[in-house]
């Protein structure tokens, strides 16, 4: 987990050619306008997303840790551990053996990639359109003594023009495509890139069965689900297999691992609540713990410890948490639709 001093450092680094106070206040506006009720997303969705992570990882990574996507929580478990353990499943879904080439689409500053290749031998070449998180994967990857095992390449996951095709045995992509403007092309670039009958795991964030249309609260916090996570649309577990189906792969298996039914004991937005009944969930990313951070960042600003601007990205990231919290609790919202799918022979 990074601590204060290494955000501040980072923020820094990433933003010392840039006004980050200005950066976040356009990106809120363009937040704003995409997502006002009237409207459905308007602007450069790609540029979007890109723009968020490169503001938001560092805070990010703070309250999340190296590895920022959600996991299957029980009581007896760190939220570290049971993100191990939930990539260790990922690991098992794809029979990974030793010597296999894996792309991992999305890869974030690289938590999980470091983890497939202490754990299964495989070289994996993580991608990424966001250099501030592309700079802290090498970093951290340099320090765990892995550069030799992980490529990078700087680019969208919807046009990998520079990786050939058929070139990988595996992939897998963990809360990177749910924010593909057109799922099916994602799928259809990453099949491209697979060798025939490679398999590939997902975990997308989508909308549940509960999820109803016509009422007017479901569809705000859909609204703020988007926003917050910079989607240009969250997609039902049927169109997310129907996408995969017309990019050629056979779906063998869609999961929701966030329900007490597929072995979820606590719910997986739980260490964003302020009630916390779970062991071991820190007070960081609850609403106290976030409130806390807003603050302090503000006198961090004042010291000139952290860049002016900080504190308006752990407010966004607090509004997000927000969301998340509201769209697990209503049932109509999950981040943990797991799959399966094989590409064609």
């Amino acid at each position: 987990m990074s601590s204060i001093w290494q955000v501040a450092r980072g923020l820094r680094a990433s933003y010392r050619d840039s006004d980050l106070r200005s950066r976040v206040a356009l990106l809120n506006g363009r937040l704003d306008k995409t997502y006002a009720p009237s409207d459905g997303p308007s602007s450069d969705h790609a540029e979007t997303a890109t723009e968020y992570y490169d503001i938001c990882s560092h805070l990010m990574i703070y309250g999340w840790g190296e590895s920022l996507h959600f996991a299957p929580l029980t009581p007896q478990e760190s939220l570290e551990d049971s993100k191990l353990r939930h990539q260790r499943l990922m690991i098992g879904k794809l029979d990974l053996r030793e010597g296999m080439s894996v792309i991992d689409v999305g890869c974030g500053i690289g938590g999980p990639m470091r983890t497939v290749v202490r754990e299964a031998g495989v070289k994996v070449t993580g991608i990424n359109s966001s250099q501030v998180q592309l700079a802290r994967a090498r970093e951290l990857t340099a320090e765990a003594g892995l550069g030799n095992m992980i490529d990078y390449v700087e680019t969208s996951f919807m046009d990998m023009g520079a990786i050939e095709d058929g070139t990988y045995d595996r992939a897998y992509a963990i809360e990177s495509t749910c924010h593909a403007p057109d799922k099916v092309g994602a799928f259809t670039e990453i099949s491209r890139v697979l060798k025939p009958g490679a398999l590939l795991w997902g975990q997308e964030m989508c909308l549940t069965d509960t999820f109803d249309p016509d009422n007017a609260n479901h569809q705000e916090i859909k609204r703020e689900l988007m926003r917050g996570i910079a989607l240009k649309q969250i997609a039902t577990f049927a169109e997310v297999n129907q996408a995969l189906e017309t990019a050629g792969f056979e779906v063998i298996e869609g999961i929701d691992r966030g329900t007490t039914a597929n072995g979820s004991t606590t719910p997986w937005y739980q260490p964003m609540e302020a009630r916390s009944g779970t062991r071991r969930i820190t007070l960081r990313g609850t609403p106290l713990g976030r409130q806390l951070a807003i603050r302090a960042a503000r006198v961090a600003e004042t010291l000139r410890i952290l860049p002016r601007g900080t504190a308006e990205i752990a407010k966004l990231l607090d509004r997000t948490a927000d969301a998340y919290v509201a769209g697990g609790k209503t049932g109509i919202f999950t981040t943990l639709y797991c799959f399966v799918a094989r590409k064609s022979p």
